[in-house]
């Protein structure tokens, strides 16, 4: 597997370190059940306070421009305080999104968040979590789960909907499944995430350096033994969508700082009903898309309401620069003379991300989201959020060096 794809054909997303569209909060690191995927421990320091979390989005509005603020951790919704918080965002002029396994959410909590601001929630659901009630459900079992997630909102109404699982070697087969669901739902989902699976594998083929001292990365959340597969590629998940579904294609993409022909963020955009998906958009629908917010608002897009998802029909209008939202136009006017009736339903709007996290190279670099959009903040300073752990436990980054040239670093 692993699809060769040209960067050339996609819109490379013009996110930057400083101008982005999204930051990345953690409001606290206690969470309520356990992902086995997660890169965050369940951390005794718990929940920060409210003037802790204030001095993190000063950090944000010092150094980064963004569109919203994805709270995460942990779990959001188990911080006492996290009405205030999203009230504190939103004051701040950013759009709240929650990033939640949505084990404590309430309707009536979602009620007092949406009047604090909130305008998404991504809700991480996948097979490999301790969730109550729903142990040993595969991914097509936990579509039940995910309905009520979405219906939840809906009701309540103009909180944009997103869901994401994190794709290992054995959940991989139910990717297309989950896209074909997402479909279905086309009304009340608006965004699917797909993230590979990986780890640093612990295989004997590097050692690790904080600064000048080895250390032992086995005591981080994000490693694995050998006998498990945690070189999942984008490549990878894309290819598998493209054999179900041969008009699927993305549009943009983030590639990886050390690696440019890496896709670290693929992102696709469809048009389309429950009943048929006319295509996919090209990549200069995604350039109309973040300039023209970025003319309009002075930063990139991240999350829209659902009302924009709503309108299908206006983004048609874009057929005049973009060859695939041509090709969308021209099935679904046919669809019409077949059909007048269709005219009358809506054509809506639906994304689909996939994500790569961090590789390391043959060579031990680490290859990260060239442009990442989940910066976080540690002490004072903008640091990657996926790999949090490293510099909360040996006080900087970990760098993956070769075992050969590691001995010839000791014998020099």
């Amino acid at each position: 597997m692993g699809t060769y794809l040209d960067p050339k054909n996609y819109y490379r997303l013009p996110w930057s370190l400083t101008d982005n569209a999204i930051s990345w909060l953690e409001p606290t690191w206690k969470c309520n059940i356990v992902c086995e995927g997660c890169y965050r421990i369940n951390d005794p320091r718990g929940h920060k306070s409210l003037e802790q979390i204030k001095e993190e989005l000063a950090v944000f509005k010092k150094f980064r421009t963004t569109d919203g603020v994805s709270i995460a951790g942990g779990d959001p919704l188990i911080h006492p305080e996290i009405v205030e918080i999203v009230r504190m965002v939103a004051e701040d002029g950013q759009k709240p999104i929650l990033n939640t396994n949505g084990v404590a959410l309430t309707k009536e909590l979602l009620q007092e968040l949406k009047k604090a601001g909130a305008k998404g929630f991504t809700f991480h659901v996948d097979s490999k979590q301790s969730r109550p009630h729903w142990k040993d459900k595969n991914e097509i079992e936990l579509c039940e789960l995910r309905e009520q997630f979405a219906e939840m909102l809906h009701e309540v109404g103009g909180i944009s909907c997103a869901f994401n699982s994190t794709v290992y070697e054995d959940t991989l087969p139910y990717v297309p499944d989950l896209v074909e669901w997402a479909q279905q739902h086309i009304d009340k989902v608006h965004v699917m995430v797909f993230i590979a699976y990986r780890a640093a594998e612990l295989d004997g083929r590097f050692d690790y350096y904080a600064g000048a001292e080895k250390v032992d990365l086995g005591e981080i959340p994000y490693t694995a033994s050998s006998d498990r597969k945690v070189d999942i590629l984008s490549t990878d998940i894309y290819e598998l969508l493209k054999k179900r579904f041969p008009d699927f294609d993305s549009a943009a993409y983030l590639n990886g700082n050390n690696k440019p022909d890496s896709f670290k963020w693929l992102l696709s955009g469809r048009l389309g009903t429950k009943e048929r998906i006319y295509g996919y958009v090209g990549p200069k629908f995604m350039e109309v898309s973040q300039i023209f917010h970025h003319l309009r608002h002075g930063h990139y897009l991240a999350y829209t309401e659902p009302k924009i998802h709503r309108r299908g029909k206006s983004m048609l209008l874009l057929s005049a620069i973009d060859a695939k939202v041509r090709q969308i136009a021209k099935k679904y006017f046919l669809s019409v003379m077949a059909n007048p009736i269709r005219l009358f339903k809506r054509l809506r709007y639906q994304s689909i991300m996939i994500i790569q996290p961090p590789d390391v190279l043959e060579d031990g670099t680490q290859n990260m989201c060239d442009g990442c959009p989940d910066m976080t903040v540690l002490n004072g300073k903008l640091v990657w959020s996926c790999r949090l752990e490293e510099p909360l436990r040996y006080g900087c980054f970990v760098n993956s060096v070769p075992k050969q040239a590691s001995k010839v670093a000791v014998l020099d």
